[in-house]
């Protein structure tokens, strides 16, 4: 999954959110020096790569996508369901979207000193280009998958991914739907299980 979903499936735990947040910017176990939540929201950010990676119904969608994309396909995947949890937002939580994303952009900068040097690089340019609020948005989406493909050198043609979406839009839409519901019940347990020990 990506960004917007981490943050979604911390539930609301701001130390979690953190770590499940920033974790792709963490090397194998270097993080003991977090605070017990922020490495716990690290291993929950890899639970649910794990079982994203492994589900059915993803590797489904990132099927239609590898003849053209090859293993930038899942990539892809985690952007487009990105963007329907964002269109979709209100069907999964009270606060609206563009309120839900200025506190997270709070939370970052409340604890700025703790970011990984890659997430401190990324910060400005996703804050700036609101990032999270603009998945929402085909617009919003097509310039993510524009940024992907210039830090592939043009290699992955993620550019192109955009076609691939709106020719395929409601079967992606149908997936992520059923995909995330499992997801939702399953990063619970684990954040439940994280937060007992």
């Amino acid at each position: 999954m990506n960004f917007l979903a981490h943050i979604y499936l911390s539930f609301d735990h701001p130390e979690i959110t953190l770590g499940n947040f920033f974790a792709d910017h963490i090397r194998g176990n270097k993080f003991d020096h977090f605070p017990p939540n922020v490495q716990n929201g690290i291993r929950l950010h890899r639970e649910i790569d794990t079982f994203t990676d492994a589900h059915p119904i993803a590797k489904k969608s990132s099927k239609r996508l590898h003849k053209n994309y090859s293993h930038y396909s899942r990539v892809i995947v985690d952007i487009y369901y990105d963007h329907f949890l964002a269109k979709n937002w209100m069907d999964y939580s009270s606060v609206p979207l563009k309120q839900y994303v200025d506190s997270f952009y709070d939370l970052l900068e409340a604890h700025y000193d703790m970011l990984p040097l890659g997430t401190k690089r990324m910060m400005p340019y996703m804050v700036a280009d609101n990032w999270l609020y603009n998945y929402s948005n085909l617009t919003g989406i097509s310039r993510v998958l524009n940024g992907m493909n210039r830090r592939t050198q043009n290699r992955s043609k993620m550019n192109f991914a955009i076609i691939d979406l709106e020719k395929h839009y409601e079967a992606f839409e149908s997936e992520f739907r059923v995909f995330f519901e499992e997801l939702i019940t399953f990063s619970r347990q684990k954040f439940d299980t994280l937060c007992e020990n």
